[in-house]
């Protein structure tokens, strides 16, 4: 009897081993939307498992909604591209490495009949100032994502603050995804700021064309963020280590290079970006 519950204990105890085991090869990543909604995390991360045997299970949200979820240490990991918010996060002791994976560019799109007469141009400030002065519709993602942080960013700088633009009729504020914002900006043959690998992915452009390109402040940064074992304990932090170096190895940033839609790359590997 004592020998058959030494046996069952311990193929019990073998069986606590095999679960903490198979939950260390699984890892929470708090994303922001653009690079789950691109198509380039699911193109991606099949190969990252094959390799490892590690399942990254993805939290997409706007990058403010991502950080949150990584600050209260509901994830493992965290891929975002809000450079404020970021530095913000590492300041706070939240993160212990911040590095780049990728890079692309934001974009105005808007309508191909352009009513604020601004098609071609390669400056996103002064093309703000004329949507603002004819007063066409523009419409914001308003959901605290990196791309709503730099369209905010880019009003200010045409001297407008959030709290001079919620108010006006031609601003529309909708408080959602990047695919909503284009979605809601076909609709109404609106303006709107994107990031390309949303574009490139995004089926149902309508009138929709590109406007402005180009414009050194429209560069958009991904970095990914570990976070500090002493804020969030250690549980599948070793997992989510191997993912963050693997995203910046040679392999991974040929992965992200080589991810393309209708032959067009979305995503640039960190090496060469513009600073």
């Amino acid at each position: 009897m004592i020998k058959i519950r030494s046996i069952l204990v311990f193929l019990a105890t073998l069986g606590a081993i095999s679960v903490c085991s198979a939950a260390e090869k699984s890892i929470i990543l708090a994303s922001t939307t653009s690079v789950e909604a691109s198509g380039l995390l699911a193109n991606i991360l099949p190969q990252f498992t094959a390799k490892t045997g590690i399942s990254v299970n993805v939290v997409a949200q706007g990058t403010g909604k991502a950080v949150d979820t990584a600050r209260r240490g509901d994830a493992d990991l965290l891929l975002v591209h809000d450079p404020d918010a970021e530095q913000q996060f590492m300041d706070e002791g939240y993160g212990s490495t911040r590095r780049q994976i990728a890079w692309n560019d934001f974009i105005i799109v808007g309508p191909s009949s352009d009513p604020a007469h601004i098609l071609g141009g390669k400056d996103s400030v002064t093309a703000l100032k004329a949507i603002a002065s004819a007063r066409v519709p523009f419409v914001s993602r308003g959901d605290r994502s990196g791309t709503n942080a730099a369209e905010l960013r880019l009003w200010r700088t045409a001297g407008r603050t959030p709290e001079a633009l919620n108010p006006e009729k031609w601003y529309r504020d909708i408080g959602g995804g990047m695919g909503q914002a284009l979605n809601a900006a076909s609709a109404m043959n609106a303006y709107t700021l994107t990031d390309r690998g949303t574009w490139l992915s995004f089926n149902n452009k309508g009138s929709l064309v590109i406007i402005i390109e180009g414009d050194p402040r429209l560069i958009n940064r991904y970095d990914v963020i570990e976070l500090n074992p002493r804020r969030h304990g250690v549980a599948r932090l070793d997992s989510a280590k191997i993912f963050a170096d693997w995203l910046v190895s040679p392999e991974g940033q040929q992965a992200i290079g080589a991810y393309e839609v209708d032959g067009q790359k979305l995503f640039n590997p960190s090496a060469g970006s513009p600073k």
